[in-house]
Formats: C-alpha cells, sequence, structure tokens
C-alpha cells in the first residue's frame, strides 16, 4: 500500500519526510499533535533536516510548543534543534543528549499543552532511549521504532536489547488493554487500527525468531563438532543465512544486528 501520511483521530497530523529506503520504509513519520481550534501543538520527531520537510510540519503545527523525541535515531531526531529554535521552543528527550532546554521526559510525565494531554511511557528496547506517547482523547499510542505501520523492527545490539523489547511489547499490550487504546500511531508506516492485533503479532514473531535462532544454533553446533567449524565471530551472519533466508539480502546487515540482540538475549537465560 502507499503511503502518504495525512489527519488521523482528533488531534494528529502525520507529515511523512522525503528520506525513505529501505531501513525507513516510506520515510519518517512526523507527528503533529493539536486539539481542533487550538493555535498551538506538539511535533513529535521533526526527523531529517530537510528544509522542504521542516516547512511542511509548520504548514500543520501553527504555534509550536514543544519538540518530543521517541528516541535518538538521526531519521528521527537530526532536526529536532533546528526546528525548536525556528519555534523558539524546547526539545525534550529521554537522552540529554539529544534536548534543548532544561526540561527531559521519564516514563510517567505528561506534557500538556492546553487541553492536549501527551503521556509518556519508557519503551526501551529498540534503542535504550525509546520512548512511547499515549493521546489518551484519540485512544492512539506513538510507538516510534517500536511499532512499525509494516513489517518488524530491528533490535540493534548493543543498544538495543531484546529482553527490553520484549517487556516493553507486553507492557504496551497490558496498557492498551487497560486503557483501551485501539490505535498505534508509528514512526516508519501506516497507521494501525488493531493495537492489541499488532502487538500479538509482533510478540508472536519475536517468539518465532528466538526459536529458529535456537534450532540454528543446534545445527551449526553440530557441524562444528563434525569438523565443520567456523570462527565464532561468524556466526551472527551464519545464522542470518538460515534464519533469514527468505529475507532480500540487502536487509541481512539489520537482520544480523537483531541476531547479535537475540545471541546475547539467549547468553543471559
Amino acid at each position: 500500500m502507499t503511503w502518504t501520511g495525512g489527519s488521523f483521530g482528533s488531534t494528529g497530523q502525520c507529515v511523512l519526510a522525503p528520506n525513505a529506503d529501505i531501513m525507513t520504509l516510506d520515510g519518517t513519520n512526523t507527528w503533529v499533535l493539536r486539539n481542533p481550534g487550538s493555535s498551538r501543538s506538539v511535533v513529535v520527531d521533526p526527523g531529517p533536516s530537510i528544509t522542504a520537510h521542516l516547512d511542511a510540519i509548520d504548514a500543520a503545527a501553527g504555534d509550536v510548543s514543544v519538540v518530543l523525541l521517541t528516541h535518538h535515531h538521526a531519521d528521527h531526531s537530526e532536526a529536532a534543534r533546528e526546528y525548536a529554535e525556528r519555534h523558539g521552543c524546547g526539545v525534550r528527550a529521554l537522552d540529554p543528549a539529544y534536548r534543548l532546554g532544561s526540561e527531559g521526559l521519564v516514563e510517567g510525565d505528561v506534557v500538556a499543552v492546553g487541553d492536549l494531554e501527551v503521556h509518556v511511557v519508557a519503551t526501551p528496547g529498540h534503542t535504550a532511549d525509546s520512548l512511547s506517547f499515549v493521546v489518551p482523547q484519540d485512544h492512539a499510542v506513538l510507538t516510534g521504532d517500536t511499532v512499525l505501520g509494516r513489517g518488524t523492527t530491528v533490535v540493534a545490539h548493543p543498544d538495543g536489547q531484546l529482553g527490553a523489547y520484549l517487556s516493553s511489547l507486553e507492557r504496551l499490550h497490558n496498557l492498551c488493554g487497560e486503557q483501551g487504546i485501539t490505535t498505534v500511531w508509528p514512526g516508519h508506516g501506516p497507521v494501525i487500527d488493531d493495537a492489541l492485533g499488532a502487538l500479538d503479532f509482533y510478540l508472536a514473531h519475536r517468539r518465532q525468531r528466538l526459536d529458529q535462532v535456537r534450532e540454528a544454533l543446534r545445527d551449526l553446533h553440530a557441524v562444528a563438532r563434525e569438523g565443520g567449524g567456523f570462527p565464532h565471530e561468524d556466526l551472527p551472519r551464519a545464522i542470518v543465512e538460515v534464519v533469514y533466508a527468505d529475507v532480500d539480502p540487502v536487509l541481512w546487515g539489520a537482520a544480523e544486528m537483531s541476531v547479535r540482540a537475540q545471541l546475547a538475549y539467549l547468553t543471559e537465560r
């Protein structure tokens, strides 16, 4: 399907950045959150430093009160300071290195702009500083790269940690059930209208991949015992070639990062 952004719920406007590639899908979703009738907005993940994109955000955003970051990856954060300086506002993020101003973001914070509330949820795993943002009045959650609108995300070891990621998926699942959150507004790809279904899929997919990695490990160790060994540093790529054989090889580099996270997780168990 073609994804171009647009308006969602009563508060959400997605401005799609022109930075599409194999890792960003259609591009980075910059989210503008604003109550109907209000001139003040919250901008989430201004994305890449592309003047035309920042101008498009301006057209949707009006008076920007604050910029929020879901995490530090450049396709989400590169233009944050530049964009905030346009509007004389701050950048709030979990990682102090990406803030502009004295205010950060932590679990449990509520960012209020007029009657609009954005509730901060810690969801580490894709990165150590990953956050999600709940917009209660739209029963929506902005997930950054924790949950994508299409496909699955990379847990890039060592900053990405699979144990933390699985816990974050479980937490989001519980949160959606408890608070009636129905919609995912992701950092890439289209909006998901079945939040619980998407999280069920993500959890099942990760468990399936772990089972496949365990099986590949057993087979590769059996080969090594029979004299067909290979250097330990080649193990992640060898697993990718088995477990991700059905994936376009152009994505194997990203898959190898996930495999390293999976191996670290299994080693800890």
